[in-house]
């Protein structure tokens, strides 16, 4: 099971910018793909992101265009990088390896960083 710690949350004004990083040893030599998702407080999870071992990736609607995600494979590590940064974006910000229970590649949600966009 892959343990995966985010890091980067602060809070921001609307309009502004932050980097989350997410670290996972190991997840690079499994293959690994990383999720990215969020919670808002009294809001269900919602999925944001996702990035395959070989760089493919995909947004959910409401961030497409203004998050991007990457990845350091010599420091096992992925990064999403949010600009114009929206109130609505105000969650905790959480990610995990995508594999399937038993697989190398299965993780669970991370503790998440806290993100807060308000003016």
């Amino acid at each position: 099971r892959v343990q995966s710690v985010e890091s980067g949350g602060g809070s921001v004004q609307p309009g502004g910018s932050l980097r989350l990083s997410c670290t996972a040893p190991g997840f690079t030599s499994a293959n690994c793909g990383m999720h990215w998702s969020r919670q808002a407080a009294g809001k269900q999870r919602e999925w944001v992101s996702w990035i395959s071992s070989d760089g493919i990736t995909t947004y959910d609607v409401p961030v497409k265009g203004r998050f991007t995600v990457s990845q350091d494979k010599a420091r096992d590590t992925v990064y999403l990088q949010m600009n114009e940064l929206k109130p609505e974006d105000t969650a905790i910000y959480s990610c995990k390896t995508d594999g399937l229970t038993g697989s190398p590649c299965f993780g669970d949600w991370g503790q998440g960083t806290q993100v807060t966009v308000s003016a």
